[in-house]
């Protein structure tokens, strides 16, 4: 079993129970799941936006107790910032405007979690 970081489009389709979950599902089971400090923000930005009640949040809270929480400190951002650069100087940079069709997407986030599985 290896750690995996997971996203916080991933870990949004899956919360949501979206069918843009299924394609990933078979590549995180048996596997640990981990989210960074910032995929834990945006969910709870993204409730706060949408003035979720407490129970909702509650299910939020329940939902992310499942995943290891990656901390942020100076390695972790100095080996993101390696592998962004190592994209970007391969001609493949890593943004948010890289994700457009869910076959694309698909595509991008199993390349995410093969990286980031190799990092942690």
């Amino acid at each position: 079993m290896s750690l995996l970081l997971i996203d916080t489009d991933i870990a949004s389709f899956i919360f949501k129970g979206s069918d843009y979950a299924d394609p990933y599902l078979p590549l995180l089971g048996g596997q640990e799941l981990a989210m960074s400090f910032m995929t834990v923000a945006e969910l709870f930005q993204w409730a706060i936006l949408r003035q979720w009640g407490d129970r909702r949040l509650s299910q939020l809270e329940q939902y992310l107790s499942n995943y290891l929480v990656i901390p942020v400190d100076q390695p972790l951002c100095r080996k993101w910032a390696q592998v962004r650069s190592d994209r970007q100087s391969a001609g493949r940079p890593i943004s948010p405007r890289m994700l457009g069709l869910p076959q694309q997407l698909y595509a991008t986030t199993y390349r995410w979690l093969l990286t980031t599985s190799k990092i942690l």
